[in-house]
């Protein structure tokens, strides 16, 4: 049971209209109204309370709004109070000073939803989506975090688990009466548990690209010889005059990235400058820079200049190699300025200037990126330690489906089934240890 008081201030730091100061433990009302004008002993929990904050000589700190949770109706879990003040960081840290003053102490980061979990208000894969709902930047990141939050990954997870308690209680009952070979489970439905499982697990895992794309942003290289219209491009995605644009090859000589939000998803759009041989030595910096961009991206966007004879071919040759070289990016190859040249080869013909083929290449990155996966529908990872616990959860299912085939005793296939289970129970925190829960909520935010 955690017996002390925390407080700390839950709203962003600087000057606000609001500031809101959260108070979670076992004397949140009681230290709470040392300081308040009011006593909050006995008030109904979810009610608002209106008045002041005055410091140890009298002197009125601020004019607030006083709200109180009983504990099981809060967010922690505990008694807590909600102190809605000016947002002035002079009066929030003046009533933050009287409260520690009156027995609170500063809340760790984290520490707010790290209560929350371990009172039993939300499991650890829903504790983290906390924190990815707040550093969401867009549509598709927010519903990611929002699905994981209401509990959709953890009752899943939660269904799996119990499969393979079932499958590995009857693999044990067996044992139990091995000398009366007794067969409480048909191996060829145990086989067939442990697949399902198995593939739904791999898509998970499988998931965790595109989870893991939405979440940070896509990184999306455009790349191409000088002069092909990359800048151009780059602007009109943007509708913003974002790089210099000129007829002269090589005008961009640095690295430029700018963010653009496509039907929920968030592109991290990269103009390298034109690649080519024999560069000044300024311009192969930035070309050497281009190069490491490649590698970086998610998707490559390879330009094709139509005026420029043999130029499809030569890039058409380049896109083999890319693909060969880097087989797990999305490349995809472009042809530019066919409202001054026409191209019969079946690539995605665009016009960077007069802005021809710009929505057809919107929805080819949302694709290339989203794949096959059904964002309304299925659960999609976009957590590194999750996808790591999917990963060995696999490896586990893998070995005992592999002894049920080969007719291996049961006592092995239950030690990997049991073990599968425990790779699950690391994600939603059925199975967890001080040093995970540190390094986990020690990434939120102190008001968290």
């Amino acid at each position: 049971m955690i017996n002390d008081t925390i407080c700390a201030l839950a709203t962003p730091n600087g000057i606000g209209a609001i500031g809101v100061i959260r108070v979670s433990g076992v004397d949140a009302k009681a230290i709470t109204s040392k300081v308040f004008s009011k006593s909050l002993e006995g008030k109904v929990s979810h009610t608002s309370h209106f008045g002041t904050i005055k410091n140890e000589e009298g002197a009125i700190v601020d004019e607030v709004l006083v709200t109180v949770f009983d504990t099981g109706k809060s967010f922690t879990g505990e008694e807590s109070v909600e102190i809605g003040c000016h947002g002035s960081p002079y009066i929030q840290q003046q009533i933050i000073q009287l409260l520690l003053s009156a027995g609170c102490r500063i809340a760790q980061p984290g520490e707010f939803t790290q209560r929350a979990f371990l009172n039993g208000q939300m499991d650890l894969s829903q504790a983290e989506a906390v924190a990815d709902l707040i550093a969401a930047q867009s549509r598709g990141a927010h519903n990611i975090a929002i699905k994981q939050l209401r509990g959709n990954f953890s009752n899943k997870l939660k269904e799996l688990r119990e499969k393979l308690i079932h499958f590995a209680s009857l693999v044990e009952l067996e044992l139990d009466f091995a000398e009366e070979d007794v067969e409480f489970a048909d191996r060829t439905e145990l086989k067939a548990l442990v697949a399902d499982v198995l593939a739904y697990i791999k898509r998970l895992a499988q998931s965790f690209e595109l989870g893991n794309a939405i979440k940070n942003g896509v990184p999306v290289a455009i790349v191409g010889a000088p002069n092909t219209g990359k800048s151009t491009l780059l602007n009109q995605l943007l509708e913003d005059d974002r790089a210099i644009v000129s007829n002269i090859a090589g005008t961009t000589r640095d690295v430029i990235e700018e963010t653009l939000n496509i039907e929920g998803m968030l592109f991290r759009l990269i103009d390298t400058a034109g690649i080519r041989e024999n560069a000044e030595e300024i311009e192969a910096l930035g070309i050497e820079r281009s190069k490491e961009k490649i590698k970086q991206a998610t998707v490559v966007l390879c330009m094709a200049d139509a005026t420029v004879d043999g130029e499809v071919e030569r890039v058409s040759d380049w896109v083999k190699e890319l693909e060969e070289s880097y087989p797990d990016k999305k490349i995809l190859p472009i042809i530019n300025k066919v409202d001054v040249a026409s191209n019969k080869r079946k690539w995605l013909q665009i016009s960077a200037m007069e802005g021809t083929g710009i929505e057809a290449l919107k929805k080819e990155l949302v694709n290339a990126v989203q794949g096959d996966f059904d964002l309304a529908e299925e659960t999609i990872v976009s957590n590194a330690r999750h996808y790591d616990a999917l990963m060995r959860t696999s490896e586990e299912l893998e070995k005992a489906l592999e002894g049920l085939e080969t007719g291996i005793t049961g006592d092995f296939v239950a030690m990997d089934i049991r073990q599968a289970m425990y790779e699950l129970g690391q994600i939603t925190g059925d199975i967890s240890t001080d040093d995970l829960l540190g390094n986990i909520f020690a990434k939120f935010c102190i008001g968290k």
